[in-house]
């Protein structure tokens, strides 16, 4: 299972588009970069690759990247950094399943599957594939589960991915809070890779409007407001499900830039074989 970091930025990635702050300033001098989140998942069995949510950078990170084209994909949410890049398909692929949750999210009445068919009705390519959550699905040779997460307003999902031959196992806790259910943290455990959400560090929750939450015995906040991982909150999770490897995505510029690029903070373009 070969994995590439396409995107490791959080909504607006670093540099951010009119930003000389020193963190963006930072990655443009070093030639830096976290875009928007998507995940490359590429089974080297089978010869096929999955993708995980379709960043706007879609056309972009591929043609950097040189990965190739994904035979399905998985979406987490519904929100644009990881869905508005589906439209890059026409005229790419001439198919191509996605799956998404078919749980029915009280905010909008709709699941995740129906807003990605609702939305993207107009490309011909796509199948859009209703997915239980906490049930496993086979996509292209691998083992893939999508589990809830907490992202309000909206329903979120991180996932795991495994290979059913070799046992390597990646997981993702999806842009989450801290407070995961028990019952996705039983799927998310002990992964060779864990690609967690880790926004900003705890000290910057002072900022937030609401502060930080999920506080924890020494009193330092593992979710910044209510949406995301705190990167001290992210590395307590890693420790939590035993992950052997751990790297930080979805990641702001609002990281001082003395430790904007410092392990275990990822950047685009980082692969790993497991």
């Amino acid at each position: 299972m070969r994995v590439t970091l396409l995107g490791t930025g959080d909504t607006t990635g670093t540099p951010t588009v009119g930003c000389d702050c020193d963190t963006c300033t930072a990655a443009r001098e070093r030639g830096l970069e976290r875009t928007r989140f998507s995940v490359h998942v590429e089974n080297e069995r089978v010869d096929e690759s999955l993708l995980i949510d379709f960043s706007p950078d879609f056309r972009y990170q591929f043609l950097r990247d040189d990965v190739s084209l994904p035979d399905a994909a998985v979406i987490t949410h519904v929100h644009f950094d990881h869905l508005d890049g589906l439209g890059n398909v026409f005229r790419v692929l001439d198919s191509l399943e996605v799956y998404a949750a078919d749980e029915t999210d009280p905010k909008t009445g709709k699941s995740v599957a129906e807003t990605v068919d609702d939305d993207y009705h107009y490309l011909d390519p796509l199948t859009v594939v209703p997915t239980t959550p906490l049930e496993p699905v086979s996509i292209c040779g691998l083992e893939v589960t999508l589990v809830p997460v907490d992202h309000p307003p909206l329903v979120c999902y991180g996932l795991r991915v495994e290979d059913p031959v070799t046992g390597a196992a990646l997981s993702i806790t999806g842009d989450t809070s801290y407070d995961i259910p028990e019952a996705s943290l039983e799927v998310l455990a002990d992964p060779d890779l864990l690609l967690a959400d880790g926004i900003v560090p705890a000290d910057l929750c002072e900022y937030h409007p609401i502060g930080g939450r999920h506080e924890d015995a020494e009193g330092i906040p593992r979710t910044f407001g209510t949406k995301h991982m705190t990167r001290e909150g992210a590395l307590a999770m890693a420790e939590e499900l035993n992950a052997d490897r751990t790297r930080l995505v979805h990641l702001a510029h609002y990281y001082p830039a003395e430790e904007a690029f410092d392990e275990p903070l990822a950047v685009d373009g980082e692969e790993y074989v497991l």
